[in-house]
């Protein structure tokens, strides 16, 4: 019994098949939670799929409706060695973004699992549930190493609506507060910064949607006998954005973005690389905030970016003023401003510019996760680095907070949690397009450390006990 036997047997997983056998299962349940008749497949990933292995690993475990009705039902599993011991929470979603059958490469399906040479093809594979999967197999691997006990209480908690926003989470967290008390919640999700190196998540940023509206009259007026005569609301709401951010996407208004970057939090990104792959964008170095690097501005920064514009009719445009304009925005924010002061300062910046017509309306659909952060110098990233350096041989890139949102503030927030996430993906994988796929490296390698942290957790104090 050792810490490379432990690894091992987690990279046996995937050599043997058994991680590829478990995933063609879950794959093929079409849990397409932005479907509104996915609910029973939802609830069936959780009953059919994931129960029964918790429970053949000695969790108890109990499924709870959604408590707002507006989403699935989540899973929390509990496997308690000694009330007396620390406590690990792990999460994961089984839900995932809509197949979109048609635009998959010939051959393949978005619910049949299919490997084609180092790639892993299927919806799901990453998002989420190969991630969670992984990081249970290879618990569940050291734990029969370890003779039947990993020398910690674990409890798990699965969602099954995380692709429209988590309703129910932070209900759940406030009603099931004594079931998932715990030290620290370490998972998986989202993708690594660079394909090569590990990395580790600390928090996320906040998203924040908001509309932007000018709306003069009812029905567009002939261009040639009213323009000049009548405002047009495309106009007014494009200068109205351009008062708020700048051409090479500089926010304008500063009420918006941190005042600084904290030092710790520079010092953490100056060793972070932004890389999505081959398959990912190119980065346009001249685009955002002057004089930050590619990981400051996604990172340590806010952005402000417009979803959607439109005006008129962009389909079949017309020789007419249009009657209205709209622009969905969104800004992603650190902890280091207040979301609450956001939409008071825009509207008072527009009013002080001679832009009352600009209504600013709060989008009160999706997701509204908070802005969370750890520091990257603290006990529990150093902890979880050293045992990730002692598998791969690899430093990770410690990451603050990701530059996308998780609901995460339920867990750092209202649980009062560290919160560490250690990707098993990177950003060239299609996530929430067609073609959703893993690289077979990457899920070795991710078996592998998940597997070394569950065993190093078993070994040494915890800190904050």
């Amino acid at each position: 019994m050792s810490r490379e036997a432990a690894i091992t047997a987690a990279h046996a997983l995937l050599e043997d098949g058994s991680y590829l056998e478990v995933m063609r299962r879950r794959v093929a349940i079409p849990t397409a939670s932005q479907d509104p008749e996915s609910g029973p497949q939802l609830r069936a990933y959780l009953e059919q799929e994931m129960l029964p292995e918790l429970r053949s690993q000695g969790f108890t475990g109990e499924i709870f409706d959604n408590p707002t009705g507006k989403g699935g039902p989540f899973l929390i599993g509990r496997r308690i060695e000694d009330p007396a011991l620390p406590t690990l929470l792990t999460y994961g979603h089984g839900d995932t973004v809509l197949g979109l059958d048609d635009g998959w490469l010939p051959g393949l399906s978005p619910w049949v699992l299919e490997q084609r040479g180092e790639r892993l093809y299927g919806r799901g594979i990453v998002d989420n549930k190969g991630q969670h999967t992984a990081n249970l197999m290879a618990m569940e691997a050291v734990r029969r190493l370890r003779g039947g006990k990993l020398g910690y209480n674990v409890t798990v908690m699965l969602e099954t609506s995380e692709e429209v926003g988590s309703p129910g989470i932070e209900e759940i967290c406030q009603q099931q507060r004594d079931l998932l008390k715990a030290d620290v919640l370490i998972a998986s999700d989202g993708p690594r910064l660079v394909p090569d190196v590990p990395t580790l998540t600390l928090g996320t940023r906040g998203a924040l949607s908001f509309d932007l509206v000018v709306h003069y009259r009812e029905g567009g007026h002939h261009s040639g006998n009213w323009g000049g005569l009548l405002a047009n609301p495309g106009i007014r709401l494009a200068h109205a954005i351009t008062s708020l951010v700048g051409p090479e996407g500089q926010v304008l208004l500063r009420e918006l973005v941190p005042e600084r970057i904290p030092d710790n939090v520079r010092r953490a990104l100056a060793d972070c690389r932004v890389d999505g792959g081959e398959t990912g964008p190119k980065i346009d170095p001249w685009w955002g905030e002057r004089g930050l690097t590619a990981a400051e501005k996604v990172f340590g920064w806010n952005t402000f970016e417009v979803l959607a514009f439109s005006t008129g009719n962009p389909a079949a445009p017309v020789n007419a003023v249009p009657p209205r304009a709209f622009a969905r925005c969104q800004i992603r924010y650190t902890v280091d401003r207040d979301v609450e002061s956001f939409l008071p300062a825009i509207r008072h910046h527009l009013d002080a510019l001679g832009f009352a017509d600009v209504a600013v309306e709060p989008v009160k659909e999706g997701a509204e996760w908070k802005a969370t952060r750890m520091d990257p110098e603290g006990s529990w990233p150093r902890l979880v680095a050293e045992s990730i350096r002692r598998t791969t041989g690899k430093a990770p890139m410690i990451v603050p907070n990701a530059g996308g949102s998780l609901p995460n503030d339920s867990f750092a927030d209202t649980l009062g949690l560290p919160t560490i996430y250690i990707p098993h993906s990177y950003s060239g994988c299609s996530q929430h397009a067609p073609n959703e796929h893993a690289l077979l490296p990457l899920v070795r390698e991710g078996l592998e450390i998940a597997a070394g942290v569950f065993w190093d957790l078993g070994e040494q104090p915890w800190p904050g006990r």
